[in-house]
């Protein structure tokens, strides 16, 4: 087994790391990385996103183009790159890793397959044969009307092919939602190619996500790690609200690894997975996967002895993981609520007078009403007390315009 060897930053032997996504998510990232010593390139499509104000270099690029793509990872010449975001040039770097210009975290075909929902809801209902939601995809609003009427039916959720954080998600409960919801989709998406899915709803007592390492062990070979599952609450497909770990059956526990695993081993490479999964007693059905830090996971940061963006650190680096719980925990969003640049934040010290708590936020240069701002955390032996007082922290930071 080669042993990972780490350079010092800004030197020839520098090791290097590009992330293509530098919101909060890959801020964290980098963060992990350079507590290991590695150089880092924060890319994204605007200046000063969060991950740029903290990278030793930071990009700004329309990921989404191949050329550019291509040209600015040669230049850079990264070791390892890491996608945060669905909405690139997957192809281009999927050419890249076939010359060995680069590694891809956790893998070119990884990224490609987890960039649109379509990719990965085919892997895993019909190559894995796991169980997931009905489903259809539609081109047009006629199609997503048929596919409703000709088997899916009310209620049903209905998500844009390639969107983040629950963007252009809605439930139709009857007819009069479904130009709605279509309309909502193609203004919600990443790229408006105007394909959707439409999911038949699921009766399910709740969601979580199984953070999911896939880490190289001692004997050289990559090892499957799991972290205590993560409860949340989502609104219109975004999360407000996380914790963990969640109470679960051994039997849906069991079940829940074994969906994660199989996703995960397909993808294969290195690096964390948030793996959804819907639970109804002891059944299991997978719902998405992300091959990165998961939005939800946001709550390790004060649960886990490594987070969820240091065990992805780590699984890049090729360095030994420990997906171990130190307190049961929660997390809370805190919402822009205003529209503006430069936002100020009141309350904080407030905020953090709520006992066993934390905040981050974020330094977005842009707030929108619904925009995730920051995130509360709080820990305590007991789940619901820690739910109680993260919702009471993120409560009180009140964003406003200068």
């Amino acid at each position: 087994m080669t042993t990972p060897t780490l350079g010092t930053p800004l030197s020839p032997t520098a090791t290097r790391v590009m992330l293509l996504g530098a919101g909060e998510l890959g801020k964290e990232v980098l963060i992990a990385l350079q507590r290991l010593g590695v150089e880092t390139i924060a890319v994204d499509r605007y200046e000063n996103a969060p991950g740029q104000q903290v990278a030793h270099h930071a990009r700004t690029i329309a990921m989404s183009d191949p050329a550019a793509l291509r040209t600015l990872i040669e230049t850079e010449k990264p070791m390892v790159v890491v996608p945060e975001i669905e909405a690139i040039a997957t192809p281009m770097l999927e050419e890249l890793e076939a010359r060995g210009v680069v590694r891809v975290i956790p893998t070119a075909r990884a990224a490609r397959l987890t960039m649109d929902r379509e990719g990965i809801r085919r892997l895993a209902a019909e190559t894995l044969k796991l169980p997931t939601s009905p489903y259809k995809f539609c081109d047009s609003l006629d199609e997503l009307q048929a596919a409703i009427d000709g088997g899916i039916g009310y209620p049903c959720i209905v998500k844009p092919v390639m969107s983040s954080s629950g963007k252009g998600q809605s439930k139709i409960d009857g007819p009069a939602d479904v130009k709605k919801a279509w309309d909502y989709a193609m203004a919600g998406g990443r790229v408006s190619h105007g394909r959707v899915i439409v999911e038949g709803f699921i009766d399910f007592d709740y969601e979580i996500t199984q953070l999911t390492v896939r880490a190289v062990g001692a004997d050289g070979l990559v090892e499957t790690h799991f972290c205590e599952p993560i409860g949340h609450i989502q609104v219109s497909g975004d999360y407000v609200e996380s914790w963990q770990p969640h109470p679960m059956a051994s039997k849906a526990l069991q079940r829940s690894r074994e969906i994660a695993k199989a996703v995960t081993d397909n993808l294969g490479g290195q690096g964390i997975f948030g793996v959804e999964l819907f639970v109804k007693g002891d059944e299991v059905w997978f719902s998405e996967v992300s091959p990165r830090p998961h939005d939800t996971g946001m709550v390790t940061m004060c649960t886990q002895w490594q987070n969820e963006f240091e065990l992805h650190a780590r699984a890049i680096l090729g360095l030994p993981v420990n997906t171990a719980l130190k307190s049961p925990g929660a997390s809370a969003v805190v919402y822009g609520g205003v529209e503006g640049k430069g936002v100020v934040f009141d309350g904080v010290a407030e905020a953090l007078r709520v006992p066993n708590t934390d905040v981050r936020l974020f330094g977005k240069p842009e707030s929108f009403t619904k925009r995730r701002m920051g995130v509360a955390l709080a820990f305590d032996a007991d789940v619901e007390t820690a739910r109680t007082r993260a919702k009471e922290a993120a409560g009180k930071i009140k964003p406003r315009l200068p």
